[in-house]
């Protein structure tokens, strides 16, 4: 499996919004993020399942992930995805342009949610070792792309979740059909005496020949909702709920390459975390090409003054990689 970054960077603004005075170059952006008018924000907006979703699921290829002890996650080949974009519904046209383009990122009109990105497993298998049970918990799967992080909170659990990603083709394309796949009765997911032992692995992939049952889907689907938009507009349509909720865990992957999006990402957090719930999220030290990483986003947060920040787990090789948890300081909540 690969894990090249390709960004289309199609402009370049000065910004001095992080780390005191430091100028930084970063990837042009949503107006949303920046003020720019030229661009128009991307409302966000609830998906609703279609009247029959195993259609979804029709000559599909998927593969299933196992980490540990973790119930095994189900998720469209994503390979097999894209050679079939031509015949997926595409409202936005990110299927064809990403294709076009050969790029994984598209500034304010993509945002990378088709793939399955390295720091996703790094995560799971923090998640794994931390022994993190979700039960009864309200989880937000925020970035969600696959929603493989949002998937496990279901399968072991979580009363509610909800997934959200920037594009609505990623939300009706790939996170529902996975969230489908993933209905079924896994003889596995009972499974808690740790003979699951191949960490990491990914299954060969194959017909997704496995049709959920009804009862485990009528169980867990009403527990899920799917919302597509920028953070900051998901984060105002949430808000004007008549009894919006907050999450007890939020999770995200690889969302903060860029440095134009720590203020609508930190907002978002900080008003929709409970007062005792916590975030885990995962990235690189650093994004090529794009500006971001972990320590520029650690400043941010420092000077903000809301959350602390900690480590859980820090990878020693390769292109440094990290997981951490974010909660609320005391003073501040």
């Amino acid at each position: 499996m690969s894990f090249c970054f390709n960004f289309d960077v199609t402009g370049i603004t000065n910004m001095d919004d992080v780390q005191g005075n430091a100028s930084l170059n970063i990837v042009s952006k949503p107006a949303n993020e920046t003020g720019n008018p030229a661009v128009a924000v991307k409302e966000a907006k609830e998906h609703f399942l279609p009247s029959d979703p195993l259609h979804l699921l029709d000559d599909a290829i998927c593969e299933t992930l196992n980490i540990g002890t973790l119930p095994p996650l189900h998720f469209l080949n994503e390979t097999v995805f894209e050679k079939t974009v031509c015949e997926r519904e595409d409202t936005e046209n990110v299927l064809s342009r990403t294709a076009e383009q050969r790029s994984d990122l598209i500034s304010g009109v993509y945002e990378g949610g088709l793939k399955v990105w390295e720091c996703t497993y790094d995560l799971l298998e923090v998640i794994e070792r931390e022994g993190e049970t979700f039960g009864g918990k309200a989880v937000l799967d925020l970035g969600c792309g696959a929603g493989l992080l949002g998937i496990l909170s279901l399968k072991r659990g979580a009363r509610k979740v909800h997934f959200q990603d920037y594009n609505s083709t990623v939300i009706e394309q790939l996170t529902v059909s996975n969230v489908i796949l993933n209905c079924q009765d896994d003889d596995s997911d009972d499974d808690d005496d740790g003979k699951r032992k191949g960490k990491g692995t990914t299954d060969k992939e194959e017909e997704c020949k496995m049709k959920p049952k009804h009862n485990r889907r009528d169980m867990l689907l009403p527990r899920c909702q799917f919302f597509s938009g920028d953070w900051r507009t998901f984060l105002t349509l949430t808000s004007s709920q008549d009894s919006p909720l907050k999450y007890d865990i939020i999770m995200t992957s690889e969302t903060i390459y860029n440095t134009a999006y720590y203020p609508a990402l930190h907002d978002t957090l900080h008003k929709l975390l409970a007062s005792d719930g916590h975030v885990y999220m995962a990235t690189k030290t650093h994004y090529f090409g794009v500006g971001g990483g972990l320590h520029l986003f650690e400043a941010f947060v420092a000077e903000r003054g809301i959350f602390t920040l900690n480590h859980l787990w820090d990878s020693k090789d390769g292109l440094q990689r990290h997981v951490v948890v974010l909660r609320f300081k005391k003073e501040s909540h």
